[in-house]
């Protein structure tokens, strides 16, 4: 295989970021020898969870065994994904936003041998479902644990107590269709076809489409780590790697423009 020098969009922060919390977990377990650095550690679970390349490329990458590059991500994931905010913790943080975005996203995966319960009759294909919280600019508050792709939205959206837990906390929230049935605070557009509409229906939902497009943007901030584009990993993983995805976005501190060197044979990490 062959190896070459390459670039991650992400800044050094994030390198630094990760670096500070497995060198931490490494004193605290009295490790005394890893194959890589935690420098270097991070730099290949951050090429693995932006770019999502796979075990055998990291392996030739970074010059170490698959067994290895499964338990350093498996590590690192775990530990990012400890530090995603519950939704209780996300419901008192938020609560002085005027109001939230509820939706729900498909996360493609690659395990069509499971059968029914991964595959989505609404998006034709098979996956996991996860349910969003955005606040009124389209960042992300809070992404849900990973259910079946088949399970609805809103079963999904009651099953991790979202519905009751926006009610308790009186927030407006603006959804789509799907959660139609959810009551107290969750608004949903008109019902109908567009051209059986009254005027004042259709301002309205045009109004609710405008303000739910806002939600978009915090789906693409899960999306944009290719990782999430086709997951390739066990289905029970799956939670832990939206979770530390979340810890990474959710963490404001880590944005900027500076890039960090990736996978090769040549480079090296930059402050690993």
């Amino acid at each position: 295989m062959l190896v070459y020098p390459s670039a991650l969009d992400l800044s050094a922060r994030h390198l630094r970021f990760l670096t500070d919390r497995l060198a931490a977990h490494r004193a605290a377990r009295g490790t005394r020898w890893r194959r890589l650095s935690a420098g270097r550690q991070s730099l290949l679970v951050l090429a693995y969870l932006r770019l999502g390349h796979t075990y055998a490329q990291l392996t030739a990458g970074f010059e170490v065994g698959v067994s290895t590059v499964y338990r350093y991500i498996t590590q690192a994931v775990g530990l990012l994904a400890v530090r995603a905010p519950d939704l209780a913790t996300v419901v008192t943080a938020a609560s002085a936003k005027a109001f939230v975005i509820l939706d729900g996203t498909l996360l493609p995966i690659d395990r069509i041998a499971a059968g029914q319960p991964f595959y989505s009759g609404k998006h034709k294909k098979h996956g996991m479902n996860v349910q969003v919280i955005a606040d009124p600019h389209g960042e992300l508050l809070w992404a849900s644990p990973a259910l079946p792709g088949a399970v609805h939205d809103i079963k999904a959206a009651r099953t991790h107590g979202i519905i009751s837990a926006l009610n308790q906390a009186g927030w407006a929230c603006w959804a789509d269709k799907g959660y139609r049935g959810a009551g107290g605070t969750v608004r949903v557009p008109f019902r109908g076809r567009w051209d059986l509409l009254s005027a004042g229906q259709r301002a309205v939902n045009a109004a609710h489409a405008r303000i739910r497009a806002l939600g978009e943007q915090a789906m693409a901030t899960l999306k944009t780590r290719r990782l999430l584009r086709k997951l390739r990993c066990s289905t029970t993983r799956i939670t832990s790697h939206v979770g530390g995805q979340q810890a990474c976005s959710c963490h404001r501190a880590l944005d900027g423009p500076a890039l960090v060197n990736s996978p090769g044979r040549n480079v090296r990490p930059t402050n690993a």
